[in-house]
């Protein structure tokens, strides 16, 4: 299976946080990888699966082994997957070079799970999103890169092999949030293009996300600049055993604390990219 796909839509994300839409990279078909494993039955648009794009493998590989017991395989192909007890958790790739020395930011990219990538495309373009690549041809499946009215990028996904978001397990994805500054420029879209119902909470600045049967599966917070910083994004949520240990991990190895209460601690790696943990 190629991950080729999966690394160009990482570098084509880094472009779109600093505006610039040269979409030109070229995607190719390699070699199959079959270390798969699915942790819960894939829903159509749920999220399934998260990415990483930082700015020196070695340190990130070190970093997250340290701090979420991750062992990490290369796939061969400059992309680099996270397992944890022979589970697959994230994924992992170099943020090419160029856009290191523009001081672009690292991320963690979230993937959604699609029945149709055309349709999703096709909505988006209708209710005022950006899409800034589709692959019909790849591997792994079908793959866009959209990005919402007001910026936020994120994945959608057709296929059956990526998927890791669990409801609970340690050390793995459980959770995904947009963090924004105006719900009501992207509440539409999102309800047009997923049939996701948000349930408007006007007593708090976050807002919980429903699917067609009405289970919750993520949520939209509405922040300040000064707590957001100056992009839009969908963030990642990892589950723990111990909160206070692992952000000491991550603390202790280059990581820097962002955020914390009661509910949820915000770190960032040793480059910049996000992540909370919640127990």
């Amino acid at each position: 299976m190629s991950w080729r796909c999966v690394l160009v839509i990482g570098q084509i994300y880094v472009r779109i946080m600093m505006h610039s839409f040269d979409l030109n990279q070229k995607i190719e078909n390699q070699k199959k990888l079959s270390l798969f494993h699915t942790f819960i039955d894939m829903k159509e648009n749920h999220f399934i699966y998260a990415d990483l794009s930082t700015y020196d493998l070695k340190t990130a590989i070190k970093f997250y082994a340290t701090v979420f017991d991750w062992e990490y395989y290369n796939s061969g192909e400059d992309y680099w997957i996270a397992f944890i007890k022979n589970k697959e958790a994230t994924g992992l790739y170099e943020t090419p070079q160029k856009f290191q020395e523009m001081n672009m930011p690292s991320f963690w990219m979230s993937y959604i799970q699609v029945n149709s990538v055309e349709e999703t495309v096709a909505l988006a373009r209708a209710l005022g999103g950006i899409v800034e690549l589709v692959d019909l041809e790849a591997s792994i499946g079908k793959i866009a890169l959209i990005r919402d009215p007001l910026g936020a990028g994120f994945t959608v996904y057709e296929g059956d092999r990526l998927n890791v978001r669990t409801k609970d397990t340690p050390n793995t994805l459980v959770w995904n949030e947009l963090f924004i500054s105006d719900l009501s420029k992207v509440k539409d879209f999102y309800e047009g293009i997923f049939q996701w119902h948000i349930e408007v909470n006007s007593t708090t600045y976050q807002h919980m996300i429903y699917d067609r049967s009405n289970t919750k599966i993520g949520a939209i917070s509405e922040v300040s600049d000064l707590v957001r910083g100056k992009y839009q994004f969908w963030g990642v949520f990892f589950a723990v055993n111990d909160i206070e240990e692992t952000k000491q991990k991550a603390l202790n190895n280059g990581g820097s604390l962002i955020y914390e209460d009661e509910n949820v601690t915000i770190l960032a790696d040793s480059f910049g990219a996000f992540f909370h943990l919640v127990s």
